[in-house]
């Protein structure tokens, strides 16, 4: 299936062209039929002669009813610009031609009707002058005759062609149904219908409202008149939605994959058209089958900030139009360049915020949003709808490779600065090196980490942990000296603090390695350990408290935790009767 929207001035025979095609009544009220009007959108589909089937989407031609004709054309990829040979090109027919080629609609067809009523060629020259300088310039251009049936073969033919020309869709991508209309059916329930023109929907998929996040589950499909299990775009469908009241969603909503796609009232615009400086204050913002009110900052010749009247699921590369509804008046086409854009709250921001955006396309780009973001977690650039591809730095965080780098430069010297500051702490808390560095994530601090830095409970180091502040060292040593004959006594809380070692310089040394800590102010030169289970190995096993501590030659306060963490090194085991053997003896 494809998909098709008319255009053109009203009463030029769009209706009765899609009814002579298909043999459906397009205009669905009672009051479109009784005034010969269309006012609202239509659906008919027909099968072409190569077996394809076309469905054709009837918009309204009166200047009031512009805002339904851009619902309904703007999610679909093709048109059929109608003009009657008789009246030949309109106002309209200039407004609804300013809006496809906003929109950039390349495909379509120029199809000239009452062809019975007046000679076509004047109209075929006109239309196709007119559509030469659009973007529906290479087109094909037929005469009809809804009511002869004169040219109706040439253009079901015309119509094969087209179909053979659109780019094929894209099925695997995430679904982003505009809603053009919202309805209830006795006994179904919610239905919302529209242009699927990406990726799949199956029965039972759970989707996600785009106007409030909102999770709904399809309960059933149907495209042209009939069930289906599963979808595939490029299609017409209906989704009947379990348990969703129809206030819920309507014309303007969205249906969508949920997790991929944001939501932005704020968003950077490459504009085609008017130049930026001469739009007015506010306009309307028409994408898929929405109309938004959007105020408008012009930042250079032709791009702008809008800030829009309720949040839109928009990607980077959208194509929407802005349109002044004072003056019927079509301002100019836009394509999205950024859906999440910096604040412009510095003085000139918004002149480098434009020099920024004359470089841009409007192509979603991994390196280039990496590089003006510096940093970014996978799951925004889906939702703003730049491929991910490569590894991340950690966790689901993408970093520009030259940020990167630079962030390692400055962890390396906000750690040896930290050292500098607090000689006595035993590295920097990560903590205190992400705010210093400004990250999001302590995660980007410890991924940063190479050597010689080192990552250990939480905090980093320049070092493996052995270089001592010099006045800590400087009284190790002279415990060194103090105690060396002494190996398993203890200096005295007292007699530690006249050697320099506080607590903070006690958990310096014994980080280092140079001190061993048995318990609180109980501290040994390193080897003392090993030094003890050689002296207890002597003793006629089992042995007792008492006989350890008069072996060693210390007192009770170091003899105890001495052996307790024998014991919980394995090196001796304690029996029932508090007695103890060395392990091996």
């Amino acid at each position: 299936m494809f998909v098709v929207a008319t255009a053109g001035h009203v009463d030029h025979g769009k209706s009765t062209l899609v009814r002579a095609l298909t043999g459906m009544e397009p205009d669905r009220w009672a009051e479109e039929r009784r005034r010969g009007m269309t006012i609202d959108l239509g659906f008919a589909w027909t099968t072409l002669p190569s077996g394809g089937t076309v469905a054709f989407v009837d918009v309204p031609g009166h200047e009031r009813f512009v805002p339904n004709m851009l619902a309904g054309v703007g999610p679909v990829p093709a048109a059929l610009v109608v003009v009657a040979a008789d009246e030949g090109w309109m106002p309209q027919s200039t407004e609804h031609l300013a809006a496809l080629d906003a929109l950039g609609v390349a495909y379509g067809l120029l199809v000239v009707t009452r062809a019975d009523l007046a000679d076509p060629g004047p109209a075929l020259a006109a239309g196709l002058q007119r559509l030469a300088s659009t973007s529906l310039r290479a087109v094909d251009a037929v005469a009809v005759s809804p009511v002869t049936g004169a040219g109706l073969p040439a253009l079901r033919a015309a119509l094969d062609r087209l179909a053979a020309r659109l780019p094929a869709p894209t099925v695997d991508a995430p679904v982003r149904l505009w809603v053009d209309r919202s309805f209830t059916v006795r006994g179904s329930g919610t239905v919302v219908t529209g242009t699927l023109g990406a990726g799949r929907l199956r029965v039972d998929d759970e989707l996600e409202i785009a106007g409030t996040g909102e999770p709904v589950r399809v309960r059933g499909l149907h495209s042209l008149g009939a069930p289906h299990a599963a979808v595939a775009a490029v299609a017409r469908v209906a989704v009947n939605l379990r348990g969703t009241p129809r206030d819920t969603l309507g014309r303007g909503d969205a249906l969508l994959t949920p997790g991929r796609f944001g939501r932005t009232d704020l968003l950077d615009v490459r504009l085609a058209g008017d130049p930026a400086g001469d739009l007015p204050a506010t306009l309307m913002l028409h994408v898929g089958s929405a109309a938004v009110a959007a105020r408008v900052r012009p930042l250079g010749p032709d791009t702008a900030r809008l800030r829009l009247a309720r949040p839109l699921p928009l990607l980077v590369g959208d194509r929407a139009l802005l349109r002044d509804p004072g003056r019927h008046h079509v301002a100019g086409g836009v394509t999205v360049l950024d859906v999440a854009p910096p604040p412009l709250s510095r003085r000139g921001a918004a002149t480098a915020r434009a020099t920024v955006l004359s470089t841009l396309d409007g192509r979603p780009d991994l390196p280039g949003e990496l590089r003006r973001r510096r940093l970014v977690r996978a799951a925004d650039l889906t939702r703003m709808g730049v491929p991910v591809h490569g590894r991340p730095v950690t966790g689901d965080w993408y970093a520009d490779p030259d940020h990167w780098r630079d962030l390692g430069g400055r962890l390396a010297r906000e750690v040896a600065r930290h050292a500098r500051e607090h000689p006595l702490e035993p590295g920097a808390p990560v903590e205190v090196l992400r705010q210093r560095l400004g990250l999001p994530d302590r995660a980007l601090v410890e991924a940063l980490v190479r050597a010689p830095l080192r990552l250990h409970a939480g905090r980093v180091t320049a070092t493996a942990g052995d270089a001592l502040p010099e006045p800590v060292a400087r009284a190790v040593t002279r415990v060194r000296a103090a105690y060396a004959d002494q190996p398993f006594r203890a200096p005295e809380a007292a007699h530690l603090a006249d050697l320099g070692l506080g607590p903070r310089e006690i958990g310096a040394a014994v980080r280092a390695g140079v001190l061993l800590k048995l318990a609180d102010n109980v501290v040994l030169l390193p080897g003392a350990v090993d030094d003890a289970l050689r002296v207890l190995a002597t003793l006629p096993q089992p042995f007792t408290l008492s006989a350890a501590r008069q072996a060693l030659g210390t007192t009770r306060r170091v003899a105890v935790p001495l052996l307790e963490l024998l014991d919980r090194r394995g090196a001796t085991r304690r029996l029932p009767d508090d007695a103890r053997v060395v392990v091996g003896s």
